[in-house]
């Protein structure tokens, strides 16, 4: 049974990274560490010995410029201290059988960098983004999402369903063309969706959908089910006490149980 080792890469805006940091250590994760991207590029930090990497949310480059834009620029050119390009540490890492979570501006990050939904195993080939809410503004509330059982996802395994918080003003998925969304329904590449809370229905109305992604798309994953990315924020119901019902006694499920299944993935493989 392989240890679970956790690196959680912030810096340039982004301010979940302590909140995903606690999430991993609670979804029983052996080792978990946070590293600044700009010690990557300085070659103080690399992913070499973790096999969990998380993306987390914030408020990365301040939004701006198209969320993660800069972000996904900087991974494709940066290079470490020994001329070698740094996106080639997340290639290896992904090719030891290392995986991936994204949360919010994270998922906007690996989108824009290609390795989501990475349609017919073409990796850091951009294929969707993510744009403005239909709304028109920062949303912030709780979600109900449903998770997709013919998913290869590995963190959504034990899953049916969540309700959890989102906090976002780019949640939009905006496929390359109609084929490209036609591609990613076909391979089940579609791991969350939200849901209206009394049906259980997936749903395009506001605000249960919060963005007006097609499909409800809320989290995609690739064709292997390693990497995921969502919009909605798992890392923040790690206890009952964050759960504006929890006072009722009615608490769904955690979100703390998307991390564990990553965690459960590693531990059997």
């Amino acid at each position: 049974m392989a240890d679970v080792k956790v690196l959680v890469i912030t810096g340039y805006g982004t301010n979940c990274e302590q909140e995903s940091a606690y999430a991993a250590k609670k979804a029983g994760a052996d080792q978990v560490d946070i590293t600044f991207f700009s010690d990557l590029a300085a070659g103080k930090t690399s992913l070499e010995g973790y096999n969990y990497l998380i993306f987390p949310g914030g408020f990365l480059d301040g939004d701006d410029l198209g969320a993660a834009q800069a972000a996904a620029l900087r991974w494709k050119h940066a290079q470490t201290a020994d001329g070698h390009p740094l996106v080639d540490q997340i290639k290896k890492f992904f090719e030891d059988g290392g995986i991936i979570l994204g949360i919010c501006n994270g998922f906007q990050l690996l989108v824009k960098l290609g390795l989501l939904p990475a349609v017919g195993g073409e990796y850091f080939t951009r294929q969707v983004s993510l744009s403005h809410n239909d709304s028109a503004k920062y949303e912030d509330r709780w979600v109900h999402l449903k998770a997709n059982p013919n998913s290869p996802c590995v963190f959504t395994k034990e899953i049916t369903t969540l309700n959890v918080p989102i906090r976002h003003g780019e949640g939009k998925i905006i496929p390359a063309d109609d084929a490209m969304l036609e591609k990613i329904v076909e391979n089940n590449l579609i791991a969350l969706q939200y849901v209206d809370e009394k049906t259980q229905e997936v749903t395009l109305e506001y605000p249960a959908n919060p963005n007006g992604s097609p499909l409800g798309i809320a989290g995609l994953t690739d064709p292997t089910g390693r990497i995921l990315g969502l919009m909605p924020h798992p890392e923040a119901f790690n206890h009952v006490t964050n759960h504006p019902k929890w006072t009722r006694g009615d608490v769904p499920t955690l979100g703390l149980a998307l991390l564990e299944g990553g965690v459960k993935y590693l531990k059997s493989v």
